[in-house]
């Protein structure tokens, strides 16, 4: 499955509904007693169907969808390894189920759901790897327009996992930290995210080219002319191994960064990632006090 879907706006509050509700996109398939597992009355689940469930009615939860689609968009997928970048024309379909309990549910799950199933499929595409999203949710979708949130919502997963990379082993590893209170972790978290936004900010200047973001967002004055000596000794002989932005924006600095990151720096391979990005930034740091360091001895 793709996992490249669209984002669309949500209007105020949660999808069409109360406000204050938090939506959590649940990173497992449907569990067996979904009901068992809502937190409180302000928390909507919003998780990803995999298997072919029974329906109160005596129907199968995957043949219910099978009618005409609700509405229809159009989404660009970017290029990914020997896959070109492409426009997919996507179908929406949703409606109400009641998916009853199993064998294997909880003794304390009630004996049937009732949930809202959302299909997004992409229609005329031969390739080995299409696009299909069924997302079951407790918000009540009612409209296309709620449909479609909820696939923007849990197409946020992904950001939010890439965030976990950044605090966790591959990045900061606060679960190493030993911080005794949650309070401490809590505020080593908020210092670290400085950091994230800086990530995402030159990860969002690298991936689109037409999207102005100025260095100062990210780095100062003094930073920039450090990485203007760096991109110097980064860049190979060929034009292919040289830094292709000449302007002084948030584009020539994220190439330096991921350079540093041991990205090789060709641009017809994959943009650099966060981890590629946090990993340049780290040695960019430590570059950077050397060189700060350095030059105030050298004066004295």
């Amino acid at each position: 499955m793709d996992r490249s879907l669209p984002e669309h706006p949500i209007g105020p509050g949660r999808c069409g509904g109360r406000n204050g509700h938090c939506a959590r996109p649940g990173r497992r398939y449907i569990p067996r007693s979904v009901g068992a597992t809502i937190p409180d009355a302000r928390t909507d689940l919003l998780i990803r169907c995999r298997t072919d469930r029974r329906l109160a009615d005596g129907t199968k939860l995957l043949g219910t969808l099978s009618g005409q689609p609700q509405g229809v968009y159009e989404v660009e997928v970017p290029a990914k390894r020997t896959r070109p970048r492409r426009t997919a024309h996507m179908q929406v379909r949703y409606r109400c189920v009641e998916i009853v309990k199993t064998a294997g549910s909880s003794p304390e799950a009630p004996d049937s759901v009732p949930l809202y199933l959302v299909e997004a499929n992409k229609t005329g595409y031969p390739g080995k790897d299409p696009i299909c999203w069924r997302l079951l949710t407790t918000i009540e979708v009612s409209s296309l327009g709620v449909a479609k949130g909820c696939i923007q919502w849990y197409s946020w997963r992904w950001t939010i996992e890439e965030v976990f990379k950044v605090l966790k082993k591959e990045g900061y590893n606060i679960e190493a930290s030993e911080l005794e209170y949650a309070r401490s972790i809590r505020k080593l978290c908020l210092m670290i995210i400085e950091t994230v936004i800086k990530l995402f900010l030159m990860r969002l200047a690298y991936a689109s080219p037409e999207t102005e973001l100025s260095a100062d967002r990210c780095f100062s004055p003094e930073e920039q002319a450090f990485l203007d000596h760096q991109i110097t000794a980064l860049e190979g002989k060929t034009d292919k191994q040289k830094n292709p932005y000449k302007e002084r924006d948030l584009k020539r600095y994220t190439w330096a960064i991921a350079r540093l990151g041991v990205w090789k720096g060709y641009e017809s391979r994959r943009h650099p990632g966060i981890i590629t990005l946090w990993i340049g930034l780290k040695h960019f740091k430590a570059a950077f006090e050397g060189w700060q360091l350095h030059r105030d001895v050298s004066t004295r």
